[in-house]
């Protein structure tokens, strides 16, 4: 591959096709390349004109074949959640061995000092990215919009949303918000060494969350605040794995506490324009029902 030569790991998955897009859209000349697992998915990566690698996080020997002849990564933190340590260590190995010339990666808002249980992974792999001496790009990611309206339709049949976040604020941004800013990031010449803290403006509340799904379904959603513990227990109850659960009610907790907003434009400088609002956000995700 080329100079300008761009291997996206999780190429299959959610966010990763939507950083082909936007790769594709914005260097059109570039060689990209996608990592993932399965010959289906890379089917469907040669079928859009990247090149499939085919690799497993856990399998450094189909990391280290695919790095050959690439001159930038982008690691899409896995979706493994107590084995992502162990994972991008595999990674990052396969990079440095690759002598790639920069490695940027999908963390999560300032993870070095958050005290949410979902950040100690990011700030673990960011310490990895550090000792590896490789040219790394930190990005990284808010609160997913998406993350809110992943109970869409039960918030909308019960006309509750259920969390544990108080009056705590949230500065999210969409998957395809994230996906431009790792894209632009990547095709930057002055990337290496940068620590993006990425989130869109304004900071809004559950409850504001809640009012703004009301406006826009037409039908009155309240926001039910809960103990943490009482809302992990629901989460279990609406199908979640416990530990996950677990996770996903610390993350509300410590936003009560303000781990999930920022005043960073970080994003907005990025990508050029303001973050997706929430409006727009709930309205595509109505019309997507």
């Amino acid at each position: 591959m080329s100079s300008n030569s761009i291997l996206v790991t999780g190429a299959s998955g959610q966010l990763g096709q939507l950083v082909l897009d936007h790769l594709q859209r914005l260097a059109p000349e570039a060689a990209i390349a996608g990592l993932v697992r399965k010959e289906a998915d890379a089917a469907a990566l040669r079928a859009r004109g990247v090149e499939p690698r085919i690799g497993d996080y856990t399998d450094p020997a189909s990391l280290r074949s695919a790095m050959a002849g690439v001159h930038k990564v982008l690691l899409i933190s896995s979706s493994a959640v107590g084995q992502r340590v162990a994972q991008h260590q595999n990674v990052i190995d396969a990079a440095r061995d690759a002598d790639v010339g920069l490695i940027a990666y999908t963390s999560i808002l300032r993870a070095d000092s958050s005290p949410m249980i979902l950040a100690q992974e990011h700030k673990e792999t960011e310490a990895a990215l550090r000792s590896s001496g490789l040219p790394v790009t930190l990005l990284r990611n808010g609160w997913y919009t998406e993350n809110l309206l992943g109970a869409l339709d039960s918030d909308l049949k019960l006309g509750q949303h259920f969390g544990a976040a108080g009056d705590g604020r949230f500065t999210t941004a969409t998957r395809n918000d994230y996906a431009e800013a790792a894209a632009v990031a990547l095709l930057r010449d002055d990337a290496a060494g940068k620590v993006y803290e990425l989130a869109g403006q304004p900071a809004f509340t559950l409850s504001e969350f809640a009012e703004a799904l009301s406006a826009e379904a037409g039908s009155e959603v309240a926001y039910v605040d809960m103990p943490q513990e009482a809302f992990a227990q629901a989460l279990v109850a609406a199908g979640l794995p416990e530990g996950f659960a677990g996770v996903l009610a610390d993350s509300d907790a410590q936003a009560a506490k303000g781990a999930l907003e920022t005043d960073s434009t970080d994003l907005e400088t990025l990508i050029g324009r303001p973050a997706t609002p929430l409006k727009d956000a709930i309205r595509a995700a109505l019309a997507a029902r």
